[in-house]
């Protein structure tokens, strides 16, 4: 947990709240009035998820005034404002700052670079609202600063969620539910730990690491802003969780193996479908990752910050050992894809990352630049 000093000087933080603490509706009425935003209903169940629908902003900020003044609740449901993509839809607002700690981040750099998504999120609900059971996307880390309000936070290490599915495999929707002491139907559940209970002040923001599944509440009416980020220090993790997400594809769909001579690319779509990424894509993930990088480092030899391509400009701040760090995490990712007999059968002609080609690459760039003394002075 990070204080709330470091979040002090956010704009959010001194234009969305009022002075007593509480959600500033006038001020954010101003700023984002009509904008269409994604709102899901905390009383209802969809899979393991809440069903969400678009509504303009300022519809929901009338259904959470009217939710205050009706004692927290409403016959619509607890409506909560989740995944909005504020920073994307509002680039020059610049409400906050993305902190030091966090801002090695190629998750979102590759989003940034297509210019079509981001991992980047605003949340806002009502006393009352909360989120599900679940882990992060790709097994990412994620940071959530809370600009006003307190969170409860519950949290299982990684592997702890194995004790808790169910006879058919499936994790909880709800981690408190009385149905886990249903032994017929949650047979393990005993033999996992407490969750650790945290909980988060206005101000403060907290890490999750990789794969701690976690179910959070809002106990007071809260906004929050997350981040779903990855780097060098758990690109492992992102690449294993890949690698157990196409084999569950293929046990799902094994029976068909050996009537279609397509079932390896068969098995990628539904992965895609499911994950939100194939292998095709993880590899042009590590090359965009990697060609900012290799730029950044030759822009650093010439000695021509002019020269830094846009995408890096955390990496200017970070500094080039951490840009060679990344080309080392990059590297022996590729060496495990290069090994891996279900990334072999794909059609490697059609993608844009040639893996040998990027290797001889990276190893070429960080040798250059030991050699000029970029990385290491004498």
């Amino acid at each position: 947990m990070f204080s709330k000093r470091f979040t002090e000087e956010w704009k959010c933080r001194k234009q969305w709240v009022t002075e007593d603490g509480k959600p500033n509706f006038q001020k954010l009425l101003q700023e984002f009035d009509q904008t269409p935003v994604p709102v899901a209903n905390c009383n209802a169940k969809e899979y393991n998820a809440n069903p969400k629908q678009v509504m303009p902003f300022k519809e929901f900020i009338q259904y959470w005034k009217e939710y205050i003044q009706n004692g927290h609740s409403s016959p619509k449901g607890c409506l909560y404002l989740k995944d909005w993509h504020m920073a994307r839809d509002f680039p020059d607002h610049n409400m906050y700052t993305t902190p030091v700690f966090f801002s090695s981040d190629w998750l979102n750099e590759y989003w940034d670079h297509l210019e079509v998504d981001d991992y980047r999120f605003v949340y806002m609900g009502p006393k009352g609202s909360w989120t599900p059971f679940h882990a992060d996307v790709f097994r990412s880390y994620s940071w959530s600063a809370n600009i006003c309000g307190r969170k409860k936070w519950l949290l299982y290490p990684p592997g702890q969620e194995e004790f808790l599915r169910d006879s058919h495999g499936n994790l909880p929707y709800d981690v408190t539910s009385s149905d886990l002491k249903d032994k017929n139907l949650y047979s393990h559940s005993e033999q996992a730990c407490q969750p650790l209970e945290i909980i988060q002040e206005a101000g403060e923001i907290i890490f999750v690491p990789s794969g701690w599944h976690h179910q959070v509440y809002n106990l007071e009416d809260t906004i929050s802003i997350n981040h779903n980020w990855l780097n060098g220090c758990n690109i492992d993790i992102m690449w294993q969780f890949l690698q157990n997400e196409l084999s569950s594809v293929q046990k799902e769909i094994e029976e068909w193996r050996n009537t279609m001579d397509s079932w390896h690319q068969h098995c990628q779509v539904i992965m895609k479908a499911c994950s939100g990424i194939d292998y095709s894509e993880f590899g042009s993930f590590l090359k965009i990752i990697a060609d900012s990088r290799i730029s950044f480092l030759n822009s650093c030899s010439s000695g021509d910050p002019s020269n830094y391509p846009r995408q890096t400009e955390s990496l200017s701040s970070l500094g080039p050992y951490h840009a060679a760090f990344d080309l080392q995490r990059v590297a022996h990712t590729i060496e495990s894809l290069l090994c891996n007999e279900d990334f072999k059968r794909l059609d490697h002609s059609t993608m844009s990352l040639q893996p040998e080609t990027l290797l001889v690459q990276i190893r070429d760039t960080i040798q250059s630049t030991r050699g000029q003394h970029v990385l290491y002075q004498e």
